[in-house]
């Protein structure tokens, strides 16, 4: 599969099986060809979405004096992240060219769950825009359900036992990341965000119309989505590959903004419950030869290996690796 089909998911939710049926294999050939699909048919109105939009953008105006005093910290990956800290593996030592703002699934300080992983906590809200906390959890919690949707979708296509995957998803490390691309110049060297496969098992992103996401082929060039005005880009990550057995595709993607404009992007991860070990549910296609993942484990080194002077250890899973 060479282009990136856009599904009406619409059907998911009707008691029709003919027309469900039908969608759960488009689905599944997408996610198993390309591992990339624009959705529409979510419910979610692009109202909502152009809120959040408004609402990240006046995240990444507050002054930088107090960005810094809400930026992550090795305790606590929530809040800031600076312009230029992540810089990819690949040698290159060229910092990816965006800031953001880290969410984690909102948990209450006295939650019961905080005693067994303490990635679990409440999220830092930035203090200058007072309607972020609920503008961005109602959306949350709308992709939740898209997620869900998608989810028993690929159950069906795979044919495991219903709630095998959705299931997993009670209590998430689910999370997002607020991100803002400044314009590149046209000859600038690097990246939005270097090529990179996501770790987690799914990925929902309401595309800005600035454009710039871009997805890698089989055969190894690289496309856009062509995403219709309220519609979402999709993709698999690694830990449903992993379930699937490679069956489902983990692509690699890349950002690049030589737009001349502000980019804002706002994508949700999708990533089960802590005590979760993905390994895969069905025997693994020829040449696919994965650890399983604990995704408390995993979580924690992604976000302490994110730290520049933090090196991965042998038992970390090599989640998001690009294997050339």
């Amino acid at each position: 599969m060479q282009t990136i089909p856009t599904i009406d998911i619409s059907p998911l939710g009707t008691p029709n099986h003919h027309e469900r049926d039908a969608v759960v294999r488009q689905i599944l050939d997408a996610c198993t060809g390309i591992g990339f699909l624009s959705i529409t048919g979510t419910g979610i109105a692009p109202e909502t979405v152009e809120t959040v939009r408004r609402t990240v953008r006046e995240i990444f105006a507050v002054d930088e004096a107090s960005k810094w005093d809400q930026a992550i910290t090795r305790d606590n990956y929530r809040g800031y992240i600076p312009m230029g800290f992540f810089t990819p593996n690949d040698g290159s030592g060229t910092a990816d060219k965006y800031e953001g703002y880290k969410l984690h699934h909102e948990v209450a300080p006295d939650a019961p769950i905080r005693t067994a992983c303490p990635l679990y906590g409440p999220n830092l809200w930035p203090r200058e825009v007072p309607g972020a906390r609920e503008v961005v959890l109602s959306y949350w919690a709308q992709l939740d359900t898209v997620a869900d949707q998608l989810l028993g979708a690929l159950e069906g296509g795979l044919e495991i036992a219903p709630g095998t995957l959705r299931d997993a998803f009670s209590d998430p490390l689910t999370n997002m990341t607020l991100l803002h691309y400044p314009p590149q110049a046209p000859d600038e060297a690097g990246f939005g965000i270097h090529p990179h496969k996501d770790t987690d098992a799914l990925t929902i992103i309401a595309p800005d119309p600035v454009g710039g996401l871009e997805v890698q082929t089989r055969n190894g060039g690289w496309i856009t989505p062509d995403c219709p005005p309220g519609g979402f880009v999709v993709n698999i990550g690694d830990m449903l590959e992993l379930w699937s057995g490679g069956r489902l595709k983990s692509t690699p993607h890349r950002v690049v903004n030589r737009s001349g404009r502000e980019r804002y992007s706002f994508p949700y991860f999708a990533v089960p419950r802590h005590d979760v070990v993905v390994e895969p549910l069905l025997s693994p296609i020829p040449g696919f030869d994965r650890p399983p993942v604990h995704c408390g484990h995993w979580s924690a080194e992604i976000w302490r290996t994110n730290w520049p002077d933090e090196q991965a250890g042998a038992d970390t899973p090599e989640l998001g690796t690009l294997h050339i």
